[in-house]
């Protein structure tokens, strides 16, 4: 019997068994299935809205219900629309180019659903990181088994009972459970895995599914880098950068990470930082809007950067102090610190933000190659030469220019890192293909002259070949 909510290993086990087999006997091939779908899971999300809102801000503590709308809803609600116009085309078999040497054949690409496919959910946006996944395998007609993430329990049981209502278990199943459990998920021989998470755990889960040789999309972070040129307008820098530092209170995997910063600006970026928390979060303390850090473990972890830099380097930005017992970590700046410290070191997943002093834009550009490859990177200025030459001597998963974050809710752009930041992308299109299996056809027409190919050969078949590979 099928189950829509997995709380053990024998019962993940039996259900994966059971929708592998249906992805074999009953593939999701039709748009009319598909786009069903698409269309139950936005009727999930509208009608638990307000469920899902309020079980995410009592895992965090409090988190801004604004925030879950703008950062998580509404992205997902635009991607199951985005899916929902163009998927019936993406799923098209096209025709594609064909040497002159061989017509009158033509060249065909299949897009077909790769069948079973996993998704292993974090916790800092347990709503778009589970959707968006779901809306790119559903639409390339592929069934969906998830692991939800057990920092998030409260949203997690919300999620699976939610999918339990809206979907048959034949065609999505949630797991719920602790570690053991998604040591175990990341063991199933999926048709395709797909986990958003640390660098530290990617490499885990991918060790993992390697046995099975399934192939995975790893949504990684690390530390994504801001650039500052010289001619930069800094207010608006400031304002952009402090509002991606400060989102979720930077419990995002594309926030920037630090700053590439000349030495001369750096007291009016303190400033100006201070000047925006102080407008944007008034009364810190006890601001609805300002993140919690989600759990104790998470909030030792970033308190533990904090104490082993020298205080000079500690720059708070508003005058209130973290609290462990409501887990409130306010805003601070790290004045360029030791390219060794922690805060160096670790992807920050905090309101930490490390000022990195640089002596210009070649040094900014080597600093960031000499590190791995980030999932984002940030550009602020306005000289078209200096920004190209970041855009071509760095390699990053995504670039925003003038902006922070925001590439990630573009459904016509694909979304990934690269190296230790992940492998592979997705949305839109982009997530279409990477979850179908896009076959390549050759189709020979009725009258051809191939047999001129055939031993013994002529000739004539000498002199051809002899000619084509001249």
């Amino acid at each position: 019997m099928s189950q829509s909510i997995i709380t053990t290993k024998e019962q993940l086990s039996e259900q994966f068994q059971h929708m592998h087999a249906l992805s074999r006997k009953r593939p999701l091939n039709s748009w009319t299935d598909r786009e069903a779908l698409l269309e139950s899971l936005e009727a999930m999300l509208i009608d638990n809205n307000q469920t899902f809102t309020d079980a995410i801000n009592k895992d965090f503590g409090n988190r801004s219900k604004d925030e879950t709308q703008f950062a998580e809803v509404f992205p997902s609600l635009q991607g199951i629309s985005h899916s929902k116009k163009h998927g019936k085309s993406w799923m098209k078999t096209r025709r594609t180019g064909i040497s002159k040497l061989y017509l009158p054949a033509h060249n065909e690409v299949q897009p077909q659903p790769l069948g079973l496919v996993g998704i292993m959910v974090p916790w800092n946006y347990p709503l778009f990181l589970a959707i968006g996944p779901m809306i790119d395998a559903l639409v390339a007609g592929n069934r969906i088994m998830i692991k939800m993430s057990e920092s998030a329990p409260l949203f997690a049981q919300a999620f699976a009972e939610a999918v339990a209502k809206h979907f048959s278990a034949d065609v999505i199943s949630v797991a719920v459970g602790e570690v053991n459990l998604a040591v175990a998920f990341s063991e199933l021989p999926f048709d395709h895995l797909l986990y958003t998470g640390s660098t530290s755990v990617g490499k885990k889960v991918m060790a993992a599914a390697a046995p099975n040789l399934t192939p995975v999309t790893l949504e990684l972070g690390g530390k994504s880098p801001v650039i500052v040129l010289d001619d930069v307008n800094l207010e608006s820098a400031v304002n952009r950068i402090m509002m991606g530092k400060t989102l979720n209170a930077g419990q995002t995997c594309i926030a920037p990470d630090y700053v590439l910063i000349k030495s001369s600006l750096h007291s009016k970026f303190v400033k100006l930082a201070k000047e925006w928390v102080n407008k944007h979060y008034p009364n810190i303390a006890n601001n609805k809007d300002y993140t919690r850090i989600i759990n104790d473990n998470q909030f030792k972890r970033v308190q533990g950067y904090l104490e082993k830099l020298p205080n000079e380097q500690v720059v708070p930005l508003t005058d209130v102090s973290a609290d462990p017992e409501t887990r409130l970590m306010p805003p601070v700046i790290a004045l360029n610190p030791d390219s060794q410290s922690d805060v160096m070191q670790n992807e920050l997943f905090a309101p930490i933000l490390p000022l990195v002093h640089v002596n210009g834009l070649r040094d900014a550009v080597e600093f960031v190659n000499g590190r791995p490859r980030p999932l984002a990177l940030y550009i602020f200025g306005n000289a078209s030469d200096d920004i190209e030459y970041v855009r071509n001597h760095t390699v990053s998963g995504g670039v925003c220019i003038n902006e922070v974050i925001m590439h990630v809710a573009q459904h016509e752009l694909p979304f990934g890192g690269v190296g230790h930041s992940g492998i592979g992308a997705y949305h839109g299109k982009w997530g279409f293909e990477r979850m179908s299996h896009m076959k390549p056809i050759f189709v020979q027409s009725k009258f051809n002259a191939m047999d001129i190919m055939l031993p013994p050969y002529s000739a004539l078949f000498k002199k051809g070949l002899k000619f084509l590979i001249k």
